[in-house]
């Protein structure tokens, strides 16, 4: 489609869906605070052209819209899995004349590779420079609390120390001098399995972080794809075209021919480093840790290089509009992975990893388990803190729809199992300590059990400032903050148990339940503040082995005092850029 961000760049003005910055800059708050207000009204994308301190531009925003991640890889790549997954009953055993029916399809794959380009045919390799000063790159401070700049699209590059399988992830890096970074490699990412072997081998790991190139690239580098499929092929797919690299003779990594930055070095083994604060796709701070060193030896990139950027905090940023694609794309595959799964979704709102939802077969009682199962087992699934089941046909999408679903089938006897001691996605704090949580299992199968109401008539409840619906079956309850109430979920629960809840299977206590009345601001203030073990709350019977929950499910969704700080802009740069509106030329208030 695009071999690379210029010819994107170029459609994007094409369509005016683009806007040039000429006013010079800050990268330090001023343009993510810039970027956060074009992509809140469904803006373009922006291309500053004179950034404070670098001789770099930067463009950002460039997915902020389905339109524009529609732009950059065109309707092929999904027509292509639907047609493929459609024809797999009758492509096996394989026929000439079935592979002759097929055949458009089958040769827009065989056309998927990789390619290598002469040294003179490579942009990426235009210049060359061995005195490495990242500090003139025009990375960004996003939040008034961050650690430092942080690189926000890095597209990194690792080799397994023995088998030389390849993985393309995007790990936030953070600038700490001129020629050393962070590397945020987290538990479940591939980059950081590669780093664990090599340094288990005591072996440093040779390392490119790649800044551009064709627009799928940034995709694949998210995308959440089963490890027998390579990131550059899946590139090359959904570029139409094979994807062109270059040697050179002082890095093992054959580079990305047309890639803006390609930054050469090695992640020491054994060293650590602390990293961040840093404000994350979560919509808090993830706190400072120890994490891996990157030592940049060289900096190779085009002329005329681009500088991509994002910003990331509360929903709905780019990461929102790219997830929601990527899962379009990957959904028709998972009953071919996963048999038994029709259907899957995560929610963009609550991070992805905070709360996933599936559609399974249920032939025999309890299957469901078993597709759970396989579900937690899979990729980064398995780093689902909340799982819902169902096997009632709906869009998964539509949250409200699919809740309501499964309340009026959910039997708390049965079907809330909660898994203790499990690992938990690294940027989630609400397991209470890093990489440490639990999870939970929620079932709404077979036919309704219960009418469920959409209206709460009874008494208010003692502390609580306000009861309103979410949705049929669901009341949120406004609570005094946890910091001054810390027992209060243990001391409102029998009060759950009388005539006015018990139509009303699940509660859930807030902080501000004005916020929490729309889907994307419950799933926001919800999810991301509980963990299943710590602040789900029922009447309990423990029956031998077995946990047995009745009456009403409470989850306290308040921000409790360990958990990390909501990211906020600061004042200053508010009134900065309010008083610059004019100068950036953008005409969104």
């Amino acid at each position: 489609m695009h071999k690379n961000l210029r010819q994107f760049i170029d459609t994007l003005k094409k369509e005016k869906q683009i806007i040039e910055i000429e006013a010079e800059v800050d990268p330090y708050l001023e343009l993510a605070e810039i970027h956060r207000r074009v992509i809140e009204n469904e803006g373009p994308a922006l291309f500053f052209k004179r950034v404070k301190g670098s001789d770099f531009p930067v463009v950002t925003n460039l997915f902020g819209t389905r339109r524009r991640v529609d732009l950059a890889i065109g309707p092929k790549p999904e027509e292509t899995v639907q047609r493929a997954v459609s024809a797999l009953n009758h492509l096996l055993p394989p026929k000439p004349s079935i592979l002759w029916q097929e055949r458009e399809w089958i040769m827009s794959l065989a056309k998927s590779g990789l390619r290598y380009s002469k040294p003179d045919k490579a942009p990426v390799l235009e210049i060359q420079e061995n005195s490495v000063d990242l500090t003139r790159l025009p990375v960004l401070t996003s939040w008034p609390e961050d650690g430092g700049p942080f690189v926000t699209l890095p597209l990194i590059y690792t080799e397994h120390p023995k088998t030389g399988e390849h993985n393309l992830g995007m790990y936030r890096i953070q600038i700490y001098n001129q020629q050393q970074t962070g590397i945020h490699w987290q538990i479940h990412k591939g980059g950081g399995f590669h780093y664990y072997e090599a340094e288990r081998l005591g072996q440093d790991l040779p390392t490119t972080l790649f800044l551009g190139g064709p627009p799928a690239l940034i995709l694949s580098a998210i995308a959440p794809l089963p490890e027998m499929l390579p990131e550059l092929i899946f590139t090359s797919f959904l570029m139409g075209e094979k994807l062109s690299r270059v040697n050179v003779p002082s890095h093992p990594h054959a580079l990305i021919s047309e890639a803006e930055f390609a930054l050469c070095g090695t992640v020491s083994a054994h060293i650590r480093k602390p990293e961040g604060p840093f404000g994350d796709h979560y919509g808090y701070y993830s706190l400072t840790h120890d994490f891996p060193v990157f030592n940049v030896r060289t900096v190779y990139h085009r002329r005329d290089a681009i500088y991509p950027a994002t910003v990331v905090g509360k929903p709905r940023q780019e990461d929102y509009f790219i997830g929601e694609y990527l899962q379009s794309l990957l959904s028709p595959m998972f009953p071919v992975v996963m048999t038994g799964v029709k259907a899957l979704w995560t929610y963009a709102e609550t991070g992805f990893h905070a709360l996933a939802a599936a559609i399974v077969r249920e032939s025999y009682r309890r299957e469901a388990l078993a597709h759970a199962f396989r579900i937690l087992g899979e990729g980064q699934l398995t780093l689902t803190k909340f799982l819902i089941l169902t096997d009632v046909q709906l869009d998964l999408k539509n949250f409200k729809t699919l809740l309501e679903t499964v309340l009026a089938r959910f039997e708390p006897e049965s079907d809330l199992m909660i898994l203790n001691e499990t690992s938990m996605d690294t940027l989630d704090y609400t397991g209470r300590r890093l990489n440490h949580g639990s999870k939970a299992i929620m079932l709404g199968l077979g036919s309704s059990k219960r009418d469920l109401p959409r209206q709460f008539g009874g008494e208010n409840l003692p502390g609580i400032s306000n009861i309103k619906p979410f949705c049929a079956g669901c009341l949120l309850l406004e609570a005094p903050p946890f910091r001054e109430a810390p027992d209060f979920a243990q001391e409102i629960l029998p009060h759950l148990l009388g005539e006015d809840f018990k139509n009303w299977p699940l509660a859930v206590l807030v902080d501000d339940l004005d916020l929490a009345l729309d889907t994307t601001g419950f799933l926001w203030q919800v999810f991301t503040r509980f963990d299943p073990a710590h602040d789900i709350y029922a009447e309990t019977e423990i029956c031998r082995h077995s946990l047995i929950y009745h009456g009403s499910i409470l989850i306290d969704a308040r921000m409790k005092p360990d958990y990390p700080g909501e990211v906020l802009p600061d004042e200053a740069t508010i009134q900065l850029v309010d008083q610059r509106w004019k100068d950036y030329g953008l005409t969104m208030a």
